[in-house]
């Protein structure tokens, strides 16, 4: 797989799945633009490891909840790119607890940066992908997002709601030749799954036909298969990266 010429977009890229990906994608020669919410250290470092492929790369700050910071950074991305082929929806949230304790901010705030999220970024490139005739969208869902969650309703709905937009869009731009999937990961070995108690990671083991978690390079090689040329013909599909956990 070969993404030489290719300029990519992935949000939440500075650290954990987005890190990831976006080392992945440098590794077969795209360019990348990295987007980062606050974290500005770790996007540096992301932004490093993504350089030392010689490839072309650059971060830039926007809070994807926000449209018009969104609309912003695509712009400017374009603009010191020249083009923007692959966007990779990754940046995401939680705030879990159980439906009974969840407040509206809690409900709201995770909708707005994981589905509204979402939205923002593929609305503010319909117009360019369009025109090109060419381009591959990933939106990151979840295996909650299929199954649902105790203490997740919030993250459920949003995840879920990814999925529903990743296939009406895939109907929508077929025709002008742009493919948008959607990954749904597992229990992936990160910052969230690190604060897990001993019981609690036992307990999802259990459920995990493969017996472990899985790696954030898992997620990524899923990714760099789905933007790549060998799935030209595969689009409106979830392609579910959980050791089988949804099985």
């Amino acid at each position: 797989m070969k993404l030489n010429g290719k300029v990519a977009l992935v949000t939440g890229g500075s650290r954990g799945i987005g890190s990831a990906i976006a080392l992945k994608l440098a590794s077969l020669g795209c360019d990348v633009a990295i987007n980062y919410a606050g974290n500005v250290k770790m996007a540096e470092e992301t932004l490093a490891g993504v350089k030392e492929y010689g490839v072309n790369a650059a971060i830039y700050q926007a809070n994807v909840a926000n449209y018009d910071e969104v609309e912003s950074m695509t712009k400017q991305i374009i603009k010191d790119f020249g083009h923007l082929d692959i966007i990779i929806n990754n940046a995401g949230i939680t705030a879990d607890g159980l439906m009974m304790r969840m407040d509206q901010q809690s409900f709201d705030s995770v909708i707005d940066v994981n589905l509204k999220g979402t939205w923002n970024v593929c609305k503010s490139i319909t117009r360019p992908i369009l025109k090109q005739r060419s381009g591959v969208i990933i939106n990151l869902s979840s295996v909650v997002g299929l199954n649902g969650n105790v203490g997740q309703a919030n993250y459920a709905a949003s995840k879920a709601g990814v999925i529903g937009l990743t296939k009406s869009l895939a109907k929508e731009f077929a025709s002008r030749n742009v493919r948008v999937n959607a990954v749904a990961p597992g229990y992936v070995k990160s910052d969230m799954t690190a604060k897990l108690s001993e019981e609690i990671t036992e307990k999802v083991l259990e459920n995990i036909p493969l017996g472990q978690l899985g790696e954030v390079e898992d997620i990524a090689n899923a990714v760099a298969f789905l933007v790549s040329d060998e799935a030209r013909y595969i689009t409106g599909q979830v392609l579910v990266v959980d050791g089988g956990m949804a099985i």
